[in-house]
């Protein structure tokens, strides 16, 4: 009985790491989207490598397909990630997109994901298809492969930095531009695309701060979030208020 009685009171770090994972029904845009790139990832394994490399290139968002089928490349290169670790999404969407539409909701959430991706893209690769269209960049610098959610991803961190208590808002955007250098530094550092994805995370990091913070502010919700070290609960059968003590008289 006291084993149960402990149990119940104590529930194990796995139920508390549950809580944080996205489900259809509280979090259903950060669920069904991760169940999209499931999806798609799967469907690079299955598929022959050049039919892989195909769909990939189409759903690129490099200057042609901007140039020639903008809606459809900015549509398809949201839904794709070029490596296996659609694991590490799931725990980086728990943290930074989960959180955020707990909080606004669905809709609102996939609007600032989307504000992200669409907003940095289009900052990013404009200044690339006018100097390609200039002479000042060769044709082949048209053509790299641009797909993924890390736009769309740093919109909603750039967003939930609001959100965080302002004393932590620091060291939230530290860790935010940390990754972002690292990223930078591990993807051929000095190349165009990689300066040109560099460019694109801080656009959309700073999308989601400075461009919705204001509506954050509006509804209220900035500073609302408070991180605080779990604390153990004790079985109140075992603890004894002071004035009880202070009274009690040995038999």
């Amino acid at each position: 009985m006291c084993e149960e009685g402990t149990a119940a009171s104590h529930p194990r770090w796995t139920s508390r790491v549950a809580r944080w994972l996205p489900t259809p029904s509280v979090t259903p845009f950060t669920f069904w989207y991760l169940m999209v790139l499931l999806a798609t990832t799967v469907i690079q394994r299955v598929v022959d490598e050049n039919v892989s490399a195909e769909l990939l290139q189409l759903s690129s968002t490099d200057a042609h397909n901007l140039w020639h089928r903008p809606i459809e490349s900015l549509v398809s290169s949201a839904l794709w990630i070029t490596d296996s670790g659609w694991v590490a999404y799931v725990l980086i969407f728990a943290f930074t997109v989960a959180p955020l539409e707990r909080r606004i909701g669905a809709g609102w959430t996939f609007a600032v994901f989307a504000s992200g991706h669409v907003l940095a893209t289009l900052a990013s690769e404009l200044p690339v298809m006018w100097s390609i269209d200039a002479g000042w960049l060769p044709e082949t610098d048209g053509h790299w492969l641009d797909i993924g959610v890390s736009y769309g991803f740093f919109a909603t961190a750039g967003a939930m930095l609001t959100i965080v208590t302002p004393r932590l808002r620091p060291c939230f955007l530290l860790a935010a531009d940390l990754v972002i250098v690292v990223i930078y530094l591990t993807d051929e550092p000095g190349s165009l695309l990689s300066v040109v994805t560099l460019a694109g995370h801080l656009i959309a990091l700073h999308i989601g701060l400075l461009g919705w913070r204001g509506w954050l502010q509006r509804r209220g919700l900035a500073g609302t979030l408070r991180f605080t070290w779990p604390t153990r609960r004790r079985d109140p059968d075992q603890v004894r208020p002071a004035a009880a003590l202070a009274g009690s008289v040995p038999q």
